[in-house]
């Protein structure tokens, strides 16, 4: 491997790596309070709103049901507006990250979930409030199950990051296609597969093991 192709290998992992990040960032900081929310006001929930559950939950979902690549295109002008440009790594922060709000959002209700009702109820019966038992039980509780849905979200923006090099959005996937599919240069595609197999592999390793000494 050419010290050239070495070169553009490493600029290119770490423009993914920004994008990875920083979209996963936001995706959990908003995701997990509509994940509170469905969980809150659904009909065992501790506000009881069953209809703003409901309607939350279908925006959730229509958001999920656009498949990403699609979602890349409608949301151009969203992007150009928000980080002035439709192309780079700082504007596919904005779809990556509108993309996975939703879809960490579903993943943290799952853990959310799975809190025993038991604690809810002892935690409301010795006067605590509801934001003590969002904050000290719901959250405290399915801290593990949150980490987990870290590690997924974050191995899933790797993936569309490199389908975000379509449309220019450089990282891997740009790379990927402008140097080794459209000049047919094995080499640089096989050395992009390395890269995002390790990182993806570190992702887990680093997820899986915060999640096992969460639960300690």
């Amino acid at each position: 491997m050419s010290p050239l192709i070495l070169k553009l290998i490493l600029h290119s992992t770490w423009q993914t790596l920004e994008m990875v990040v920083a979209s996963t960032a936001l995706s959990v900081i908003l995701g997990l309070p509509l994940a509170l929310f469905m969980i809150a006001t659904g009909p065992q929930g501790l506000y009881r709103l069953p209809f703003a559950a409901r309607l939350m939950g279908m925006v959730v979902d229509a958001v999920r049901a656009v498949p990403f690549i699609i979602l890349l295109v409608l949301l151009i002008p969203v992007t150009r507006f928000i980080a002035g440009t439709s192309l780079g790594t700082e504007a596919a922060i904005v779809p990556l990250s509108i993309a996975g709000i939703p879809y960490f959002a579903r993943i943290a209700e799952m853990a959310l979930r799975e809190v025993d009702s038991g604690l809810v109820d002892a935690v409301r019966a010795m006067g605590g409030t509801r934001m003590t038992i969002i904050r000290s039980v719901l959250i405290a509780e399915a801290l593990p199950g949150l980490v987990t849905g870290v590690t997924v979200t974050l191995i899933t923006m790797v993936g569309a990051s490199a389908m975000a090099g379509v449309i220019g959005a450089g990282g891997l996937g740009d790379l990927a296609i402008r140097y080794g599919y459209q000049r047919f240069n094995t080499t640089v595609m096989f050395g992009v597969v390395v890269v995002l197999i390790i990182m993806v592999s570190l992702m887990q390793v680093l997820g899986n093991s915060l999640a096992r000494w969460l639960k300690h």
